[in-house]
């Protein structure tokens, strides 16, 4: 049987959880509340017999911090893949892929590494369904079963059919209300979580044809790369790599797309909301991490570094003291989160970042 290399993608700002996620230490470094930080729960996610030892790509400033997170689980990287800057998912799986192939990988599971799973047997038994069709030739994305009318992701429409594994008929852009409620009701449509999985080779072949550009960039920048033991420092090259998701270099644009239906508690922890949402609540809905408390208050979220937050009389809130900084924002407004870095930025706080 083909075995399988994680590829885990690490280079995400999470703008939408500042101030707990910067630019030294994105949401992938953090625990959120669980035991082990996202990047490795990632990790372990595939630490069985089916998987190689895992691939990582993310900014080389996070190199050290990447290598003693993996260490603190006993996980050993095959190869660390470092980006001078970010250019987006599209030229992170070029170079994967590359260095996949020079490597002789059989299989490779791109995917990010700052999402939760809440089962991560059911994620595994997935992608051994979709195993068999990858080896054959075909690019395998993976499904996730919605749970609600999310109209800030984007979906996967399956084409009619029978068994765990279709083709692709359409990617659908984030919809509205109204379109996202049918969508739920309509078991042709499922979250498009960026999780893929391809042989090296088959996904190349695509690339060349669909996105040569970005490939041809994607592989000066690997020839141009300085490489130490299990280190791979991309060359500058790679800051002239177009900066597109995969999904519209690649997956958009094949034939030989397939989905593969994955209801596996998928989250992507992206805003305080959902941060909250997943959290052990209160009988009022509080959610406290550090010292806080909570008087006449309901469903709020309370993170702190130090200080004590105390709520009284409000709901719906996330207060945020990390760093130095304090956040009050509602929970559910990740856009005012990202509207909040904006300011700090044009008021030459950059160093809060």
């Amino acid at each position: 049987m083909a075995k399988i290399t994680p590829v885990l993608m690490s280079g995400g700002a999470g703008t939408r959880l500042w101030p707990l996620s910067t630019q030294a230490r994105p949401k992938q470094f953090h625990a959120l509340g669980g035991d082990h930080t996202l990047i490795q729960e990632t990790a372990l996610r595939f630490a069985t017999e089916a998987f190689a030892r895992p691939m990582v790509i993310g900014n080389a400033a996070h190199a050290d911090l990447t290598r003693a997170q993996l260490a603190e689980v006993g996980v050993t990287a095959q190869a660390l893949i470092l980006e001078p800057a970010g250019r987006h998912t599209g030229a992170a799986a070029m170079v994967s892929a590359l260095l996949a192939a020079e490597m002789e990988q059989d299989l490779v599971l791109l995917l990010s590494a700052d999402a939760r799973i809440a089962d991560p047997a059911a994620l595994r038994a997935a992608v051994a369904l979709g195993a068999p069709a990858a080896e054959a030739g075909s690019l395998v994305i993976f499904g996730i079963t919605p749970t609600a009318p999310e109209t800030g992701y984007g979906y996967i429409r399956a084409e009619p059919g029978e068994g765990p594994v279709r083709k692709v008929a359409a990617f659908v852009e984030k919809p509205d209300l109204a379109t996202a409620q049918a969508y739920l009701a309509d078991p042709a449509y499922s979250w498009n979580a960026g999780i893929f999985l391809f042989r090296p080779d088959a996904f190349l072949a695509e690339a060349e044809r669909t996105a040569p550009d970005l490939l041809a960039a994607a592989r000066a920048a690997l020839a141009q790369a300085a490489r130490e033991g299990d280190t791979v420092r991309l060359g500058e090259a790679f800051g002239r790599v177009p900066s597109l998701p995969v999904d519209i270099a690649v997956f958009e644009r094949t034939d030989k797309a397939v989905v593969v239906a994955a209801d596996v508690g998928w989250s992507d922890v992206g805003a305080y909301d959902a941060l909250w949402a997943e959290a052990p609540k209160s009988s009022t809905g509080e959610v406290l991490q550090g010292p806080a408390l909570a008087v006449d208050s309901r469903d709020c979220l309370a993170i702190s570094d130090g200080p004590l937050v105390v709520l009284a009389g409000v709901e719906d809130l996330a207060v945020v003291v990390e760093g130095g900084v304090v956040l009050v924002t509602r929970r559910d407004a990740p856009g005012a989160v990202r509207a909040a870095v904006e300011a700090v930025r044009q008021a030459g706080r950059g160093d809060l970042l």
